[in-house]
């Protein structure tokens, strides 16, 4: 549940505020950075993904601090560590975050992180050694080819975080979204490739507001610029998209197992938040799910947003510029999502965004209020 302070940071937005907001985001917002999330400054980011099976993990690392937060959404979440991210905690900052397939057993990719850490002497200050701070999350990706047997550990945690760089973020059929499928409201016959996607973009200030998702989610996703379903649960005949709004109609619509999927996102900025502040970008980034997965946050899905705050841009955030911020979480968030299945490479049973256009397949338009177009989703 969100504090008084978030609650009144969310509804004190008079009209002089909204007009504030429009004006930051004119111009520059539209810019997509090439980068992704590493646009931000003091985030790196990367991947390890298992070649036995189509699994891995992915890292974000924030080796000089950084302030988070986070909003555990979905009902069925997979976490370590989300506790001391809520505002009035002790710890303010975070050194990485970790998202993982594998279940539950994915989450010990954190322990590897922590090494990898240690081993530079990075983390939160005791009086008998450094700790590294590394909260996580993870995906189930049990299913998907080959033996459940085979999932990411802390191996895979310390070669992501060995990985990690300042430079373009890959997407697709990698790392932590080798193995997201999505589309499961039927189960998996009917299901497609997830993967992971991010977008930096930019307000007319200058600051820069950035998303990255692994999509692995009971519903379909949907382009919020047009309201037409990209991936998601096919026809019966497997050929084509089907309208996830007849299939959550229906007596009986759900056949996907509870626990069996989650959407995991980090969102950041360059910009000084309070852990308040993060949390409430966090809480933003969620309205980013409900815009491109219908349905969304079910309770079969364990959705999870941590958010990140680098400090790296300097400058008092007033409460206009904030209200850009979360704007922007929340968009780039949406686009994401999309990027994620759009560059996801199929395996067998699940096939990609591409497969399914190589046959001509009809993409549903869903009557939802859509964004305005911007380049380069």
């Amino acid at each position: 549940m969100a504090t008084t302070t978030t609650r009144v940071l969310a509804v004190t937005i008079g009209s002089a505020a909204v007009a504030a907001l429009g004006a930051l985001m004119a111009q520059d917002a539209d810019r997509v950075l090439a980068k992704g999330l590493t646009s931000v400054p003091g985030i790196k980011v990367g991947h390890h993904t298992l070649t036995e099976r189509p699994t891995g993990c992915t890292v974000v690392l924030t080796e000089a601090g950084a302030t988070a937060s986070t909003d555990v959404r979905g009902p069925a979440p997979g976490t370590i560590q989300t506790d001391l991210l809520e505002p009035g905690t002790l710890v303010e900052q975070v050194h990485a975050i970790v998202l993982s397939g594998g279940s539950a057993f994915g989450l010990d990719t954190a322990s590897g992180v922590r090494r990898f850490l240690e081993e530079r002497g990075i983390g939160f200050p005791t009086s008998v050694a450094k700790v590294p701070i590394v909260p996580g999350a993870i995906i189930f990706d049990l299913p998907v080819i080959g033996k459940p047997q085979i999932r990411p550990g802390a191996d895979c945690g310390y070669r992501a975080a060995q990985a990690a760089t300042s430079g373009p973020v890959q997407e697709g059929s990698v790392g932590a979204g080798t193995g997201a499928t999505v589309g499961k409201i039927t189960g998996y016959d009917r299901a497609m490739k997830g993967g992971i996607g991010t977008v930096a973009l930019r307000t007319q200030d200058g600051t820069i507001v950035a998303a990255l998702v692994v999509v692995n989610a009971v519903g379909s996703i949907v382009d919020p610029r047009d309201g037409r379903v990209v991936a998601g649960t096919r026809t019966p005949d497997g050929k084509g998209l089907a309208d996830p709004r007849d299939l959550t109609r229906q007596a009986t619509p759900f056949k996907a197992n509870p626990l069996e999927n989650t959407t995991l996102g980090v969102v950041a900025t360059d910009a000084a938040l309070s852990k308040a502040q993060a949390r409430l970008m966090a809480q933003s980034a969620h309205d980013g799910i409900a815009r491109a997965i219908y349905p969304a946050h079910t309770m079969g899905d364990g959705d999870t947003i941590f958010a990140l705050a680098t400090a790296s841009r300097s400058g008092e955030v007033n409460l206009n510029a904030l209200n850009a911020i979360i704007a922007l979480a929340a968009e780039a968030t949406a686009q994401a999502i999309v990027r994620a299945v759009r560059a996801a490479t199929g395996v067998p049973g699940y096939p990609a965004v591409r497969d399914l256009e190589g046959r001509g397949a009809e993409q549903q338009r869903l009557p939802r209020p859509a964004l305005q177009p911007r380049s380069g989703a």
